[in-house]
């Protein structure tokens, strides 16, 4: 008898079956390293990524859908509305989108897993078949050389203990590689089983979604008949497009005054400080091109200063939201109009929408450098070292110049558009005198 296992077997030299053996038990171990070989870690990971990205997304829609019934109290359409129902529909084509990648990633893994199963199903017959094929052998040699005339035939006791010891260890790895792969086999099962449903269950959110666009599609459909049904408006919505970039460049005129005057002020201290006869150039006071290059630094000219630009830059695509909730409702450089293709934007910054009464706050510790006026709308510009940020279309302000503010500090009421309910904030973020992409600065949602 092999020792731990309760099959005869007989181990014949002259039939070359030790040989055989030694290479079944190599194989399987090799069947167990292609086995875990197999495993794709990066599957979790990228899984987790899209689950996330598509809570965020629905979450979006949602936010989105909250801003539609707002700004529908309002009877008349307005161009707010289809601009932000334009962005749900991108919202919920990127959506799906995101499904498509995980029902790839499912995909991919099932077929792995399927290719691993078959392997260990082939790999598991050939096991059985090599059983099948011991025993037979252990039939047929019961006359010619046993376990125990193969220890017996020992040239001392030494060998025969070894020989003893190694039928032992031969008997229990082999039972164990068949109990593992068995056992592996049922694990992958209820793998392939899981994700098979898994994927069944994207297929129909999958259905849900596209049906959800197509309905989106034709709610922009409709928008676009009303607003050409408005088209006697057209003339004066143009007016009032063409009066609200007129307001931003004052604004960006102003802001580029300001922080012209804040860089030059640094100059003169540092200037001061460091006891040099230099003095600004009295005719234009235009800086040098040596001066413009390091135009930003002379900003961070104490500790302080030094500190918070530090921290500011550090901080670039971690800064909180400066509203709470919201939505990017206008992207930052130059770009077409959403409705009037023949209009080109220049956004010195990004426009945030919100919901009525939102609550503008700093993204991050400063200085409060001024608080303007333009026109109805209040601005507040917050310096952090040589980085300046840019809150406008305010309807009111909790702060004034001088002010030290935390991050997330409330310093006014975004303003909310009486002809449409349309709540938006305006962000820009600037470094010295050069306009930064706020996107690239604020926190994933």
């Amino acid at each position: 008898m092999l020792i731990g296992s309760t099959t005869l077997l007989v181990f014949s030299p002259r039939n070359g079956f030790f040989r055989g053996f030694r290479k079944v038990a190599l194989n399987s171990l090799l069947i167990i390293i292609s086995l875990f070989s197999t495993s794709n870690p990066a599957f979790s990971q990228s899984k987790k990524e899209l689950e996330r990205k598509k809570a965020q997304l629905h979450k979006d829609i949602e936010y989105t859908n909250q801003l539609l019934k707002q700004t529908r109290k309002n009877k008349s359409t307005s161009l707010n509305q289809l601009v932000t129902l334009n962005k749900k529909i991108n919202y919920r084509t990127e959506l799906i989108q995101t499904i498509n990648g995980e029902l790839t990633a499912v995909e991919g893994e099932i077929s792995n897993v399927s290719g691993t199963i078959d392997s260990l199903n082939r790999r598991l017959n050939v096991l059985k078949v090599q059983y099948a094929e011991m025993l037979v052998a252990a039939y047929k040699s019961q006359g010619s050389m046993s376990q125990l005339t193969y220890i017996f035939a020992a040239d001392d006791v030494q060998q025969a203990f070894k020989r003893i010891k190694y039928l032992q260890r031969l008997s229990a790895y082999r039972m164990h590689q068949r109990e593992l792969i068995v056992s592996t086999q049922e694990s992958l099962s209820g793998k392939k089983r899981k994700l098979q449903e898994e994927r069944e269950d994207k297929t129909q959110l999958l259905v849900s979604k596209e049906k959800e666009k197509k309905e989106l599609d034709q709610e922009k459909r409709q928008q676009v008949v009303m607003l050409n049904k408005l088209s006697s408006k057209e003339k004066k919505l143009r007016a009032e497009l063409k009066k609200k970039q007129s307001q931003e460049h004052q604004l960006s005129a102003r802001i580029e005054e300001i922080i012209r005057r804040e860089i030059e002020l640094a100059r003169a201290q540092t200037r001061k400080q460091s006891g040099s006869s230099a003095t600004a150039s009295t005719s234009k006071n235009i800086p040098s091109k040596t001066e413009k290059a390091s135009t930003p630094y002379v900003l961070s000219n104490t500790p302080e200063t030094i500190r918070l630009s530090n921290d500011f830059e550090s901080n670039r695509g971690r800064l909180p939201w400066p509203v709470e909730k919201g939505i990017i409702s206008g992207s930052f450089g130059k770009h077409k109009h959403p409705v009037y293709r023949d209009v080109t934007v220049n956004n010195n910054g990004v426009n945030i929408a919100s919901a009525a009464g939102a609550k503008a706050r700093a993204v991050f510790e400063g200085k409060v450098t001024r608080v303007l006026m333009v026109v109805d709308k209040y601005a507040v510009l917050i310096q952090h070292g040589e980085y300046f940020t840019l809150y406008s279309n305010l309807e009111s302000v909790s702060v004034k110049a001088g002010d030290r503010v935390s991050t997330k500090q409330v310093i006014g009421t975004v303003m909310e558009s009486d002809s449409d309910g349309k709540s938006e904030v305006h962000l820009e973020i600037w470094k010295g005198s050069v306009k930064m992409n706020p996107e690239a600065w604020l926190a994933a949602r």
